[in-house]
């Protein structure tokens, strides 16, 4: 069963993602350029927002290159001893099959449950002796001036290595893993799929990025002192976005192992944190704090349509947004006209800023609760 959200938002000056440039980041679409926001940027603005929408800390995760750093700190809490304390959660990590580099990062961001760094922390202390004797014995056997990390013997049986690690890397109760997926290099067994699709956001219509050229003065100079201490340009643009994203309920519902109340409120924090949030990239300067105007919502048992294609010819004109908004809907009701609408279990969309209901009336809600409503009903119901 899925879930499939379309949204059209249009954001006046702003620069919600930017690239190495500092600029609005672009993509090339139907043969002009196109403003962009990245599935990235769009799925860590819902994340940080998960909590307003219904989930518990406790079942979020947090994706770190410093679980050295926080497994020492849990354990210094603990009374251990915290010089040591660091060597003690690093060679824990090399136990469960994980690499730590120089810094006490690990080598890449790791996308780990609530409790993950206190269940490392447990593994820590219950083999604190045989450990801290491994890493004593490691750095006498270690060459003066090398730089390659300490490496020790297993301490314990590989059976109880892993279930340890199956234990600390738990995603079961991890809303936002169970959603977004996680992918570990070093042992895929910890792999989850992702149970929900994020586009890249792109604008309907042709953009070219603009700038803004400011000049700043020191409030502490003296009047008779010409000329501006600070002078600079930001990069801007103004675009209407077409965005989409599903949520695979069945994908959903293995990864969480069947919680429904937790699937619940997974989908409805997922819901309403893709509709209402937006990147915060420069928002201090520019207040882009538009909604959605256009929504377009989706209930299915197979397939999954994008309807970027709509846009493929830009939009041209002085009513963006209007015209944005009759071609998602008209492109939409081809797609069910030829294809059918067999697989279809529910539709439920808005449009703000339309004349007329681009819609038929059975398909069509008067509000954001409405809309929630009648996606999450009939989503969690059939699945």
């Amino acid at each position: 069963m899925i879930l499939e959200l379309h949204l059209l938002q249009s954001f006046p000056v702003s620069n919600l993602n930017r690239d190495d440039l500092g600029q609005p980041k672009s993509a090339t679409f139907g043969g002009v350029p196109r403003a962009r926001i990245s599935s990235q940027s769009l799925k860590r603005a819902a994340r940080d927002e998960f909590t307003e929408y219904g989930l518990q800390k406790t079942n979020l995760g947090s994706r770190t290159k410093r679980l050295v750093i926080g497994t020492a700190e849990e354990l210094g809490k603990r009374g251990c001893d915290t010089e040591i304390a660091p060597a003690i959660a690093t060679a824990a990590l090399g136990q469960l099959g994980f690499k730590v580099e120089k810094a006490q990062r690990t080598q890449y961001l790791m996308f780990v449950g609530h409790h993950a760094i206190e269940l490392l922390a447990d593994f820590c202390e219950e083999n604190w002796d045989p450990i801290a004797e491994a890493v004593e014995k490691a750095k006498a056997s270690k060459k003066k001036d090398s730089d390659e990390p300490v490496k020790i013997a297993k301490v314990k049986p590989e059976k109880e290595v892993a279930a340890a690690a199956k234990r600390i890397f738990d995603a079961t109760r991890s809303a936002d893993i169970a959603l977004f997926g996680r992918m570990i290099a070093d042992n895929s067994d910890f792999n989850v799929n992702a149970a929900s699709q994020v586009a890249h956001a792109i604008s309907t219509h042709a953009v070219a990025t603009e700038f803004d050229y400011y000049t700043a003065v020191d409030d502490l100079k003296k009047d008779d002192e010409p000329g501006a201490d600070m002078i600079g340009t930001i990069d801007f643009n103004t675009a209407c976005y077409y965005r989409y994203v599903n949520l695979d309920l069945t994908q959903l519902r293995k990864n969480l192992l069947g919680d429904e109340e937790l699937v619940a409120q997974a989908a409805k924090a997922w819901l309403g944190a893709f509709i209402e949030t937006t990147p915060t990239g420069k928002q201090t300067t520019t207040a882009a704090r538009t909604m959605p105007e256009t929504l377009l919502g989706t209930v299915r048992n197979r397939g999954a349509w994008n309807l970027a294609n709509a846009f493929l010819r830009p939009v041209t004109g002085t009513d963006l947004l209007g015209t944005s908004t009759q071609r998602m809907f008209e492109h939409f009701e081809k797609l069910r006209g030829f294809y059918g609408d067999s697989a279809l279990r529910t539709v439920a969309g808005a449009a703000l800023s339309c004349g007329t209901d681009p819609l038929p009336a059975e398909d069509t809600v008067t509000g954001i609760d409405e809309l929630s409503t009648r996606l999450l009903t009939t989503a969690l119901e059939t699945a």
